[in-house]
């Protein structure tokens, strides 16, 4: 990484200080380092960026330390982590860097059920580190409404976990955490509808019994619905109505989009997407609910078939939600309206499960190189960056999935057991490897696994299968069919 820009030490000299200040100004406009000061474009350092989501889901990760210095570099204005990582929050210390802290989704039962469990919580995670860290949220749960298996033991729990740890909050410390704003992180598909946003509207399943009672809760406590908002999914799946420039904030007037239920103009896709959920709200009796962003970003990388999944296309994103934030905070049923957003995320995360995107997320390499050049206040100009890599879409030729480290099975159990799976979902997923399928041959372990994942992954994948397997199954542009066994490729 490059060394960011240093003051330089005073002079007694007036031709001189003159000299400096204006070498130090040149150094900001044109500062193509790694690593940007924020005092740069904020004098005295007083602005903040877009808060960032500090993920572990790797191996080799910097210390906690090194991280915050990361963050600082970058001009995070907050950070978001996703559990109470007593490490983290001692790095952060005497920062005052604002933080939030999420509540892990298997902890809600037990909080809603007990005050003083509650109460231990806060005394255990929370209270050790205030004030001297900045905790500004505590988020109940991260999107426990897209995960079913959970609606009986955890979705009802929510809200009154929430309101025992706000009693909590209140109470501890001589009242010292009150300041603490509760919350939950939802993922847009808590909507039922949300295209026109006019037509924002909650999932019936939820709206009465789950969301009702969480915004009258955080109307109460004057704090904030959190919602989770990528535009990259919402294109990636609509790429034949959606342009990719309205997505990534840069569409001309052509591309704008008129509401015909409100009349109000949108210029890109993330405003369409908040604006739904505000109309959600206000359907329900509380569309003044203030609104905070607590994910979104766009993937620098992803398998061969995910469209868009680039380092240009996740710089641009970026870049421009930081610029336009700065400018222009708010949407357009809210002009003006100043949110929290935090960016996914910190780290490209290499031990995260599913597609290639999910592990293409970050700012920084774990070796802690830039995967791109961000600054994060949006102060930068735009003509200061370096340019860009080309788009290299990851959806131009067709690819497969096969068994990974060359087609060798290194664990033959699991591999046994995830071919056992692929087989099971039905669909004819397996019928070609059966005793006189035309891939039955060669009959191993290794040639029926990639068959298998393959066959599982081009037949799923629209309804969010995945080629990864616990890490046994990789994308290839290389062709694996042979003789007369056809592997059926992204593009057919």
């Amino acid at each position: 990484m490059a060394a960011t820009t240093t003051a330089p030490s005073p002079s007694h000299h007036a031709a001189a200080v003159i000299l400096l200040l204006a070498a130090a100004a040149l150094a900001c406009h044109f500062n193509v380092a790694a690593a940007v000061d924020p005092k740069c474009h904020c004098p005295g350092g007083r602005c903040r960026g877009l808060g960032v989501n500090y993920g572990t889901v790797a191996d080799d990760l910097p210390t906690a330390a090194r991280s915050v210095q990361l963050l600082r570099a970058a001009g995070a204005g907050a950070v978001k982590i996703y559990d109470a990582n007593p490490s983290i929050l001692r790095a952060l210390a005497g920062t005052g860097i604002p933080v939030a802290v999420m509540v892990p989704n298997e902890a809600i039962p037990s909080l809603a059920s007990s005050g003083a469990a509650a109460e231990r919580w806060v005394a255990t995670n929370l209270a050790p580190h205030i004030p001297a860290t900045r905790v500004m949220y505590l988020l109940v749960g991260n999107e426990v409404l897209s995960n079913r298996a959970i609606s009986g033991s955890t979705w009802r729990a929510v809200v009154p976990a929430m309101s025992n740890l706000h009693r909590a909050l209140r109470r501890g410390r001589g009242g010292i955490l009150r300041k603490v704003k509760l919350g939950t992180a939802l993922a847009m598909d808590a909507l039922s509808a949300s295209y026109p946003p006019s037509a924002g509207a909650f999932r019936g399943d939820v709206a009465d019994d789950v969301i009702r009672p969480l915004l009258q809760f955080l109307n109460a406590t004057r704090s904030y619905y959190f919602v989770d908002a990528y535009p990259y999914f919402a294109w990636a799946g609509n790429r034949g109505s959606i342009s990719l420039d309205y997505a990534l904030f840069q569409g001309g007037a052509s591309s704008h989009y008129v509401d015909p239920g409100t009349g109000l103009t949108y210029t890109n896709l993330l405003d369409q997407m908040l604006d739904a959920v505000v109309a959600a709200m206000g359907k329900l009796g509380y569309g003044s609910v203030r609104l905070a962003v607590s994910e979104t970003g766009w993937p620098n990388g992803g398998d061969s078939g995910e469209a868009g999944a680039n380092v240009r296309n996740a710089a641009t994103y970026n870049r421009n939600l930081a610029a336009r934030m700065s400018r222009n905070p708010g949407t357009p049923a809210r002009p003006g309206a100043k949110m929290p957003v935090f960016l996914f995320s910190l780290y490209n995360e290499d031990q995260k499960p599913g597609p290639g995107t999910e592990r293409h997320w970050g700012l920084y390499f774990p070796n802690q190189t830039r995967v791109y050049d961000v600054d994060l206040t949006g102060r930068r100009p735009s003509r200061s960056y370096p340019p860009l890599p080309p788009a290299d879409d990851t959806d131009s030729s067709p690819a497969w999935c096969v068994l990974a480290g060359g087609g060798k099975a290194a664990n033959e159990t699991a591999v046994q057991a995830a071919l056992d799976y692929a087989c099971q979902q039905g669909s004819g997923t397996c019928v070609a490897i059966q005793p006189g399928g035309a891939c039955y041959e060669p009959d191993t372990l290794d040639a029926h696994a990639s068959y298998a994942f393959n066959s599982y992954w081009q037949k799923f994948r629209n309804a969010g299968g995945t080629c990864f397997f616990n890490g046994l199954a990789e994308t290839t542009t290389k062709d694996p069919s042979h003789g007369s066994c056809k592997f059926e490729s992204s593009m057919d």
